[in-house]
């Protein structure tokens, strides 16, 4: 029998998680908890410095943690301080897309695998996608804002014609990364009758060309696009992916969409296309923090869609947490191949998932 702790905090409840649990309590030990938020705690040490999106603290973790053998966390820390406090342990599962509050490193060196939950809302992201495309393509922040702000409306039959958008059908839609989320994104715009083309360096041409996608370099992606859609990762070498230099190869009068990450856009150079009316509307999901005091410069523009980092906040998207962390670890503790491993330098061998004696 193992012994499993579920860690849950405001965003993902550790109630949410162990509903897909059930086949693994009948011969398991289940323990649920939620840490809270703790802004008293700051990073000290180096293990927790190269943490990032953390809930809560390691001290949380550490007090729940009593002899368990596998640990499931959201946005809760796992440091080197809260490897250390669980001798027993023997997994470490992030449920969700990349271990961003889990030392990986330190559980490397301890011989401990972390395994994460890919695309647990890549179908959320994608539709969220979407719906930017039709806001921005329909000018839907404009006329929602109109209405909101005292403008005439249902005066007569014709008074549309102040706001004449643009069909999804025919259009051009390039997407940068071609991952879970891009896939997705890619079925929905080409049922929209839209052609779809893909940079990502990544993925080969061919499998692209299967899903009916077109691969192209980024150049000509942001020369052909009428629309172009970001969902590449983030990283030191995608840190402001689209400047003022990419933005000025797009079409005049182009969509931007970001529900990736704020660091690949340089939205300085977004408020400057803006202005310049070359850009026809930018919707994010991930912005950068205001600069200043006052209001986000992006919102002086009646074509921006600012939200609040809503991309994956569905139910749906938990329970699938919860479901691909139970199957990994249901896994794991049959011996069999983990397949959402962190760090493929762990190998865990069958039959020694939960030995006592092994490390």
């Amino acid at each position: 029998m193992a012994r499993i702790l579920l860690v849950g905090d405001r965003f993902c409840p550790a109630a949410i998680l162990r509903e897909a649990f059930g086949d693994l309590e009948a011969d398991h030990e289940i323990t649920s908890v939620d840490v809270l938020d703790e802004p008293s705690w700051s990073p000290a040490t180096p293990s927790e410095h190269r943490l990032r999106e953390v809930i809560g603290s390691p001290g949380q973790v550490i007090a729940a943690l009593d002899g368990h053998d596998v640990l499931v966390v959201q946005g809760a820390p796992v440091t080197e301080e809260v490897l250390d406090a669980a001798p027993a342990l023997r997994l470490v599962c992030c449920a969700r897309g990349g271990p961003v509050n889990v030392d990986v490193a330190a559980a490397t060196a301890r011989g401990i695998p972390v395994v994460t939950t890919p695309g647990k809302n890549a179908d959320a992201v994608a539709e969220l996608t979407i719906g930017f495309l039709i806001l921005l393509a329909r000018r839907l922040p404009e006329v929602i804002r109109h209405v909101e702000n005292g403008g005439e409306f249902a005066h007569d039959n014709y008074e549309g014609a102040r706001w004449f958008g643009r069909d999804l059908a025919g259009k051009t839609l390039g997407l940068v990364g071609y991952g879970q989320v891009g896939r997705r994104v890619a079925v929905r715009a080409r049922a929209f009758g839209m052609q779809v083309l893909v940079f990502d360096p990544y993925v080969e041409a061919a499998t692209i060309a299967a899903d009916g996608a077109e691969a192209v370099e980024l150049t000509a992606l942001l020369e052909r696009s009428d629309a172009v859609s970001l969902h590449a990762r983030a990283t030191a070498e995608n840190r402001g992916l689209v400047g003022r230099d990419q933005l000025a190869r797009m079409k005049p009068g182009a969509f931007l969409i970001n529900t990736a990450r704020d660091i690949l856009v340089d939205e300085a150079a977004v408020v400057e296309a803006l202005e310049m009316r070359r850009l026809g509307g930018f919707a994010v999901d991930v912005p950068s923090p205001s600069p200043g005091e006052g209001r986000h410069p992006l919102l002086a523009f009646p074509n921006v869609v600012i939200t609040t980092h809503i991309g994956g906040a569905t139910i749906e998207t938990l329970h699938h947490a919860g479901a691909m962390a139970a199957a990994e670890i249901g896994r794991f503790l049959r011996g069999e191949p983990l397949v959402n491993l962190a760090d493929r330098a762990v190998v865990v061998q069958a039959g020694a998932a939960i030995s006592p004696t092994t490390r």
